[in-house]
């Protein structure tokens, strides 16, 4: 006869390996997923953008929502090391915004990645990786 013990470490090792494959994929899918298109070099456009997704995570919860904004053309000069919303842009980052500047802007305008903003990642074409986005079901919004 199995002892009580012995049956709850059982139980919980079968519930352990049911479950939680199940609960972690489930945590991973958010329901909502929104891409940002920012092409512009203008700080208002880029705290539209940034309060457009504070915003939607506050409306829909963190946990609910995945947010990616993304940077091409002149829209990329924000990024920069001395962007005057970059401490905005770390912030959102924090928060589980993704941010990330076009490599195609970047090569186009001399731009490495030392003279970025450290929290950003990158893409390798801004525009596919909307389209992409899109294709995958995304909301696209251009603020």
């Amino acid at each position: 006869m199995m002892s009580i013990k012995s049956a709850l470490l059982t139980l919980g090792m079968t519930a352990t390996l049911l479950g939680g494959p199940l609960l972690a994929s489930a945590a991973q899918a958010a329901e909502h997923k929104v891409v940002f298109q920012v092409s512009e070099n203008d700080p208002g456009k880029w705290n539209l953008t940034l309060n457009n997704a504070f915003n939607v995570q506050k409306v829909l919860g963190k946990n609910d929502t995945e947010i990616e904004i993304v940077a091409y053309g002149p829209g990329i000069n924000m990024l920069k090391m001395d962007s005057v919303v970059g401490n905005r842009i770390d912030q959102a980052e924090k928060d589980g915004v993704k941010v990330v500047a076009c490599e195609n802007t970047m090569h186009a305008q001399k731009l490495t990645k030392a003279d970025m903003l450290p929290s950003i990642g990158y893409v390798p074409g801004g525009v596919v990786e909307i389209m992409k986005r899109e294709g995958e079901g995304w909301a696209y919004i251009r603020p």
